[in-house]
């Protein structure tokens, strides 16, 4: 008489994902992935253009030139003005600032498309850096360019024409002023983000918090050699840039030291200041 086999179930297998891993069952096919990218994309190519349209009715790309020429035509001498050298610039020059203006006002949208792409994929505590990185690195690049357009330029523009002799009368090709404006907007608003390169690189792990304060010295020196070239060989200019870097790299030395114990993995060792 045979023996009736017992029922065994199977040994269920160990899921590689624990519950505690919070982002267990949220991954997406590569192709998914790809159509979240080009809806993103799209939503801030939109953003851009809606902003365009509206600066393009009002105040217009000639109005906005203007405002962009309003600090060095203060400090021209009676009578002078700005000329273009080429028969294309008074069309091209207003449809690239136009353009430019039309970034920097969509610039939270497509920051917020960037970050909305990439958040699903990150844990609670690497939100936590991302999200206020994301906003305070706009902030600062907006803060860095409203200070090189209402003080720098105005200080820049009354040093280089004091020095200009009385027989020559300034006259500025609207060309050559646009890539003065965007190289002088791209160096101060890069700058700015000093403080951002510090919380990453010690929120990283790159560098500790105490080798960023002992690199302090070194990076005066650093400071003041990329305003000597980056900014016009005036002394207004270079300090204008070095110092505020200098304020920055401290304030990114402090923030590093929130943003490390606030943005800690749950398990994490409490790292070493």
């Amino acid at each position: 008489m045979r023996l009736p086999q017992p029922v065994t179930d199977p040994i269920p297998m160990a899921d590689p994902k624990t519950k505690d891993d919070e982002l267990a069952g949220t991954e997406q096919p590569f192709v998914q992935h790809l159509v979240e990218l080009r809806d993103r994309l799209l939503k801030a190519v939109i953003a851009v253009a809606v902003v365009a349209a509206g600066l393009a009715i009002y105040p217009g790309p000639a109005a906005l030139y203007d405002i962009l020429a309003a600090p060095l035509v203060a400090h021209l001498p009676k009578g002078a003005t700005l000329i273009a050298t080429s028969v294309i610039s008074p069309f091209m020059v207003p449809l690239k600032i136009l353009l430019m203006a039309s970034f920097l006002g969509a610039l939270p949208v497509v920051l917020y498309q960037a970050w909305a792409f990439v958040a699903p994929g990150l844990y609670s505590h690497e939100k936590k850096l991302v999200l206020p990185l994301v906003v305070s690195s706009t902030v600062l690049f907006f803060i860095g360019v409203a200070f090189c357009y209402f003080f720098v330029f105005g200080q820049v523009f009354a040093f280089i024409q004091s020095f200009a002799p009385k027989s020559i009368t300034a006259a500025p090709d609207i060309e050559a002023y646009l890539s003065f404006v965007l190289t002088m907007f791209l160096a101060f608003g890069l700058a700015f983000e000093v403080p951002v390169v510090v919380v990453v690189l010690a929120r990283m792990g790159i560098v500790s918090v105490q080798k960023l304060k002992d690199f302090r010295g070194y990076f005066v020196v650093l400071a003041f050699i990329i305003a000597a070239i980056v900014t016009p060989p005036d002394v207004v200019s270079q300090l204008a840039l070095a110092i505020p870097m200098c304020l920055l790299y401290e304030l990114g030395i402090w923030a590093a030291q929130i943003f490390i114990r606030h943005t800690r993995a749950p398990d994490a060792e409490p790292a070493d200041s």
